[in-house]
């Protein structure tokens, strides 16, 4: 039978998953003889060289970041994985069996074990909450790094807009992030796109909106994620109040089903009982057809008592008609 651990390894191990350095472990009592026998019984199980788990199953995402801090220590989890522990367990989207992204001191060069990618980081103490479990850059810091290396730029909408609507952070936390980072691609089409978010742009189909439909075209600005309680609280995308207008979008794409799908024909009927009209505007119709879809909303905003005229914007075919 195995002696008992230390305490302060078992701490250790309950704090960190079942997850333990070679490091840790001596310093917390353990000799090397002790650490042999344990992974020679297969109570301890090797994840990366001088990492050990306390089982011979399969890992949990959880358990592959704390082995991939420890193994690459003093060091904390960035990029997408930092953006992933922010959310905590409950989160479904993201592939967990990607490779986790771990910050090390700018300084440092460190091998990356297998599974494991390292970014050299400057300031990373002012970037990183070291007393989070697992320790991990801020959802700021994370927020922005993904969205000034996404491939495309409804990526980087993306990546903004889902951390302010989960409630991670504010658009107000992420400007002043941005203004204490010295060095960022896309920094102005990243302060643009924070300012909205900050307005009260919430997805990245309310951005697009925003931008590519009212903006461009020179459409009245609606007030934004107006808050209504006639039946229970809710949200409007957008509100074009005078005109008693109301465009909602539905991203169904990425969300599902036949009960959110009910409650958004309520509010439309509901909303119709107060004399107002709702316009449900999808993906295609703002990236796909944005500059067809702003004429018919003009038109609409027209039939309403709008009295301006849409302008063209660069992504206008020539044959369209304005005035149509």
């Amino acid at each position: 039978m195995s002696s008992p651990l230390p305490d302060e390894v078992l701490a250790l191990l309950d704090r960190q998953v079942g997850v333990i350095s070679r490091h840790q472990a001596i310093a917390s009592g353990l000799g090397d003889h002790d650490i042999r026998r344990l992974v020679r019984r297969r109570e301890w199980v090797r994840v990366h060289p001088g990492v050990y788990v306390d089982h011979s199953g399969p890992l949990t995402w959880l358990q592959r970041a704390w082995a991939a801090i420890l193994s690459c220590a003093p060091a904390a989890l960035c990029r997408e994985s930092a953006r992933r522990a922010a959310d905590g367990p409950g989160r479904t989207s993201h592939d967990d069996g990607r490779p986790i992204h771990v910050a090390v001191d700018h300084s440092r060069t460190v091998t990356a074990p297998t599974g494991v990618r390292v970014h050299r980081v400057v300031d990373l103490d002012a970037r990183t909450r070291w007393n989070a479990s697992p320790p991990r850059e801020r959802v700021e810091h994370a927020v922005l790094s993904l969205a000034a290396t996404a491939r495309r730029e409804v990526d980087a909408v993306a990546f903004l807009a889902d951390a302010v609507g989960a409630r991670l952070t504010t658009g107000d936390r992420l400007l002043a992030a941005l203004r204490d980072t010295s060095r960022i691609q896309r920094r102005r089409f990243l302060e643009g796109v924070i300012a909205d978010v900050a307005s009260g742009t919430c997805s990245t189909l309310e951005h697009g909106f925003l931008t590519r439909v009212e903006r461009a075209h020179g459409l009245p600005t609606a007030a934004r994620q107006v808050r209504e309680s006639g039946k229970g609280t809710l949200f409007r995308d957008a509100v074009y109040e005078v005109f008693d207008l109301i465009v909602e979008l539905d991203g169904r794409t990425f969300h599902a089903g036949a009960t959110q799908h009910d409650r958004d024909l309520e509010r439309d009927l509901d909303a119709a009982l107060d004399g107002r009209l709702t316009v449900r505007l999808g993906w295609a119709q703002v990236f796909d057809r944005s500059c067809a879809t702003a004429v018919r909303l003009a038109r609409v905003l027209r039939d309403r008592g709008w009295d301006g005229r849409p302008r063209r914007c660069e992504r206008c075919p020539a044959g369209l008609d304005l005035a149509a």
